[in-house]
């Protein structure tokens, strides 16, 4: 959600803003501009819409400098405008920000009061105003942005850039990440590592409440107290932020297919790689003395936990609750010293999962990050952490993320199992060979492409479709109705099967077609009972099964696809490609956005 990026450079810096915007246009955004310090003079340009509306205005209209800032603007305070677009500026100063002022209201009365009006509907030029005030009234850059950045609540990261200062730049963080890279003579700032992948690997993460003076020579880092801070830099592996596609049409293609891939490798990671596989996950996780889980996360990440949740109970025996990191704090949640919370998210960055992460920290045994970006925010701030290896995923609606979150949390649920003996190590051994077949698996699934692709035409007409699935297919129901809301924009649901007639069957007509997910397990033949009880009232049936389920469901479904057969237990995590894929073509047939679908942000960086 929004993305940042700054430069002290030695050359023409507007091109090197461009394309770092670019590199962040995967976490979403509807409008993007920048501001340059040339001779001492301090200018902007800002467009509505796609990076290639601002390179345009650039070409008309060009903007000259060495050093300056950058920013992809999701909305939250304003509309997609021209003046609500960053950077903001007052006077002599212009600011980017990620996040949400929260006392902008009271911030901005203030300022009308001493005659400071603002002209946009956002809360960050709010933010531009104070600064000015407090330069009319005689600070220096950096005075005035210390003194106003005690005034601020909520989340933030923000960059600001000082007419008449073309070696200055001021960077601060509370609640949205901010990293600080070090060049040559050249410095930079960028909301995440992506961004300053081309210019340096040399890096240094802001921690909660820092601020830092950055000019060519380097960066003096402080903390909240405004006590300097030694803050380490990190080496980012340049190939690690590369963004490619790699001959796919879209970032979501390619994804999709990579998934065989990034899950045999995080396989690997947690198993070895030798002929038996065996549980290798940090020493620090210990089950011992948990007597009960609870999983937090938001979204995609959210329905990996509620498959979790079948797994730590069915396999391990160990009771768990799932929670929406949104609502997790609000209502007060029972917590004890015997608790593990597992905390979930694709970016490491989601901003209610890290303030649900903050709630229960010193009151939990442990806390565990299952993470896409070990360096980030709740990887960091989490007792543990475990990486789901599924590389940089570009495509706003999570398709390789949500499998490696399941394959890690499967892993996790394995060793409670082991741990607490409700299994033996050959059991263990023979889930964990149920697993190493996966990638092979979803080889096949992935061959379901092309009749997905003529199935999706029809789909594509449909004004609302429901998906269906039982035990652990349940969230995988919701998780294809996501995905198919997301980045197709018809409406979607999902439901557990038995639910049905409790209420969702009053819409069923010829009109709504019902996506059933139903490999041949326990719980078949009741899936097969509300399956009919669709066909009963001229319902279209979309059976997802194994060869032996669909056979055995009998003629009258619309269509079916037939998918290898697989351990009842990890039936989700293959099954996520062909409801990835249904979302995928849909969205194709009906000409939409599939990468960056309207209104969303890959990553939620504000409540």
């Amino acid at each position: 959600m929004c993305g940042i990026i700054g430069v002290l450079g030695n050359h023409e810096v507007a091109p090197l803003l461009v394309e770092a915007l670019k590199r962040l246009e995967y976490r979403g955004y509807d409008s993007a501009g920048i501001a340059t310090v040339n001779n001492g003079k301090l200018d902007r340009r800002r467009a509505v819409g796609k990076l290639v509306n601002l390179s345009d205005l650039l070409v008309h209209e060009p903007l000259a400098g060495k050093s300056g800032i950058g920013h992809t603007r999701w909305a939250t305070h304003g509309a997609p405008t021209v003046k609500n677009a960053h950077p903001h500026r007052a006077g002599g100063v212009a600011v980017v920000h990620n996040g949400i002022i929260e006392n902008f209201r009271e911030l901005r009365e203030d300022l009308a009061a001493t005659g400071y009006v603002q002209e946009s509907e956002t809360d960050t030029e709010t933010v531009a105003l104070l600064i000015r005030r407090e330069m009319d009234q005689g600070a220096r850059p950096v005075q005035a942005a210390r003194a106003v950045l005690k005034r601020l609540q909520g989340a933030f990261a923000l960059c600001f850039l000082f007419d008449g200062e073309d070696d200055l730049m001021i960077a601060a963080r509370k609640g949205s990440p901010l990293a600080i890279g070090w060049g040559d003579g050249e410095m930079y700032v960028g909301s995440d590592a992506i961004a300053l992948a081309p210019m340096t690997d040399r890096i240094t993460y802001l921690e909660e409440g820092d601020w830092a003076v950055v000019t060519r020579k380097g960066a003096e880092i402080f903390d909240a107290e405004d006590r300097r801070a030694n803050r380490p830099e990190t080496r980012v592996a340049v190939n690690a932020t590369r963004i490619e596609k790699a001959g796919y049409k879209h970032f979501m293609a390619k994804e999709i297919a990579e998934q065989p891939v990034v899950i045999a490798d995080a396989l690997k990671h947690y198993t070895g790689g030798g002929a038996t596989p065996a549980l290798r996950l940090p020493e620090g996780l210990s089950f011992a003395g948990i007597d009960r889980v609870v999983l937090v996360a938001c979204g995609t990440a959210s329905y990996a936990c509620h498959v979790a949740k079948y797994w730590f109970e069915q396999i391990a025996g160990l009771p768990a609750e799932i929670d929406i990191a949104s609502e997790f704090r609000y209502r007060e949640p029972v917590l004890s010293d015997r608790m593990m919370a597992v905390f979930v998210s694709q970016s490491g960055e989601t901003a209610d999962t890290l303030a649900a992460l903050r709630h229960v920290k010193e009151k939990v045994a442990k806390v565990v990050a299952v993470v896409n970006v070990p360096t980030s925010s709740i990887a960091r701030e989490a007792d543990l952490a475990l990486p789901i290896l599924a590389g940089i995923e570009v495509g706003v609606a999570s398709t390789k993320a949500f499998t490696c979150q399941l394959t890690v949390l499967a892993l996790m649920a394995l060793q409670a199992a082991a741990e607490r003996g409700v299994l033996t190590p050959a059991q263990v051994a023979e889930r964990l060979e149920e697993l190493r077949a996966l990638p092979g698996l979803m080889n096949a699934a992935l061959s379901l492409s092309t009749p997905i692709s003529r199935i999706a035409k029809d789909l594509a007409k449909a004004q609302d479709i429901l998906f269906l699935g039982r035990g652990p297919m349940f969230p995988l129901a919701l998780e294809g109705a996501l995905k198919l809301k997301e980045i197709s924009y018809i409406h979607a649901e999902g439901y557990a099967s038995g639910e049905l007639k409790h209420g969702p069957i009053a819409l069923i007509d010829a009109a709504v077609p019902v996506i059933v997910l139903a490999p041949k397990d326990a719980l078949f033949d009741k899936t097969v009972s509300n399956m009919q009880e669709v066909m009963a009232r001229n319902g279209k049936v979309l059976l997802l099964s194994d060869a032996e389920g669909v056979e055995t469901a009998g003629p009258g479904a619309w269509k079916t696809l037939t998918l290898p057969e697989v351990a009842a237990l990890w039936a989700p995590i293959l099954y996520a490609v062909p409801a990835q894929l249904l979302a995928y073509h849909t969205a194709i047939a009906k000409g939409t956005d599939v990468d960056q679908p309207r209104n969303l942000a890959k990553s939620v960086t504000v409540e």
